[in-house]
């Protein structure tokens, strides 16, 4: 019996205790599982834990109720909470509670014991409260988005300068705006420029405004973008492409939050958070000496790398279909539905477009598309090709694993391999479907093409098992 740190875990799902009970005994630590918050509560007046992870959606009260009942105890417990229904708005209310995590659900077991370790460790909460809630607008269930939501969670009571990469059009304006939403500055301004969009010579007209004659076809005093965004955010976006004497200009209204309009006498103040945003790597332009390392460390206090869309398809179904609706919207048009056969091939496209090349791609199918459904044939034809052109990875091949593990116990002298190759491989696909579905049986009975009764018989006897 291990000494490590104990955990509880509440969920009313046995399978999921079953999951995280296992994988968390494995890696050191003792686990006791509750099914409702009331079980808890009463465990919580004899014993206590190292930390808590705990379902949002229990049968008999809100998950999150957990922090209310530790704060009436003054227990200082890290809660980690864990949810199926994942999106921003509820990222940000679970960090509003107090708690040290947030989980989706279907989770990553590797992700779960990193947390818990930080966890232990640390033995305080996290706090976070975001201001006002506000209607989501990123969406995503891949563990890359629900790092954004999380670090959006954290970041809501800020107005630190935030560093944003990604590939072009991977959403960088987008969480540039929610953070904006989710922070102390919400009732200012947004103003967003790209700097690589403008000319050089007016750039830093465009940023700090100028006076009436200060240079050539300045017939009035002008207010830059500094000015219009005093009490909210300035995103400033492709800062890569910033000109090396600009980024002298802005490193100093940084570092002293004052500047001067062009050609202007008057000292003005900065009242502005900054996000900037590019898809460059600034480090190699560090390196290279286009950018300037003291304004690279200033803008990149806190720093989040989107992912490009390739490496969430899992997001795609959920996009597209979010995509349609407000295009038809947008054109008065019928709204239309992706077929399953379909989305399987955008999954399979590299989209070097990103997020921005979905949406097109939804725009000209909701216009062109001729019935409600979305056929295959009714992509692209450049899609169509490119999606068949990709070369799909080689499986795993389990089965030279197998040969190899049979020939080892039979040069041993084991006798009844077909039995023991039976239990041990039952068992180590029951788990990679559960840890796939997040412990939800009848979607890991229908992965494994099993009964929802069978697979919990199944799932009884290798408990008593181990």
């Amino acid at each position: 019996m291990t000494n490590g740190p104990v955990i509880w875990v509440v969920d009313d799902d046995e399978a999921i205790r079953f999951v995280l009970q296992r994988a968390l005994r494995k890696s050191g630590y003792r686990v006791e599982c509750f099914d409702s918050v009331t079980a808890i509560s009463n465990a919580l007046e004899e014993d206590r834990p190292q930390a808590i992870l705990t379902d949002i959606r229990l049968p008999d009260a809100d998950g999150l109720s957990v922090m209310e009942i530790l704060e009436r105890r003054q227990m200082n417990l890290p809660v980690i909470a864990m949810t199926a229904f994942s999106d921003l708005d509820q990222a940000v209310s679970a960090f509003q509670k107090g708690v040290f995590e947030y989980l989706p659900k279907p989770f990553d077991l590797d992700q779960v014991i990193s947390v818990i370790k930080r966890a232990v460790a640390l033995q305080t909460s996290v706090e976070a409260e975001p201001e006002e809630k506000r209607g989501s607008q990123l969406l995503g269930e891949s563990p890359a988005m629900q790092e954004v939501f999380r670090t959006i969670g954290r970041l809501s009571r800020s107005d630190i300068s935030v560093l944003l990469t990604g590939e072009t059009g991977s959403g960088k304006e987008v969480v540039a705006r929610v953070l904006h939403q989710h922070s102390p500055r919400a009732r200012g301004p947004f103003v967003a420029i790209n700097t690589a969009a403008i000319p050089a010579e007016l750039l830093e007209s465009e940023l700090f405004g100028h006076e009436k004659g200060s240079f050539t076809g300045a017939h009035s005093r002008r207010e830059g973008r500094f000015e219009e965004a005093a009490g909210g955010t300035l995103f400033l976006d492709e800062i890569g492409d910033m000109p090396l004497a600009l980024q002298t200009r802005l490193l100093r209204v940084l570092a002293e939050g004052d500047y001067y309009r062009v050609g202007g006498r008057d000292l003005l103040r900065a009242d502005v958070r900054i996000i900037a945003a590019t898809h460059q790597d600034l480090e190699a332009k560090v390196a290279e000496g286009s950018f300037r390392e003291d304004l690279y460390h200033r803008l990149n206090v806190i720093f989040i790398a989107l992912p490009p869309l390739r490496d969430r398809v899992e997001d795609i179904p959920l996009l597209a279909r979010r995509f349609l609706i407000q295009v038809a919207d947008e054109l008065g048009l019928e709204e239309k539905r992706l077929r399953p056969e379909t989305l399987r091939i955008l999954e399979r496209l590299p989209w070097p477009g990103n997020v921005r090349q979905l949406l097109n791609l939804c725009r000209q199918l909701c216009v062109m598309a001729p019935g409600d459904q979305i056929f295959p044939e009714d992509l692209p034809p450049e899609v169509r090709l490119q999606a068949s052109g990709r070369a799909l990875g080689q499986g795993d091949q389990w089965p030279d694993l197998l040969r190899k593990w049979g020939r080892r116990q039979l040069a041993t002298g084991t006798t009844g391999l077909v039995s023991v190759a039976q239990e041990e491989l039952e068992r180590v696909l029951i788990e990679c479907a559960l840890e796939q579905t997040g412990g939800q049986r009848q979607k890991a009975a229908e992965l494994l093409g099993l009964g929802r009764n069978t697979l919990t018989r199944k799932l009884q006897k290798i408990e008593k098992a181990s």
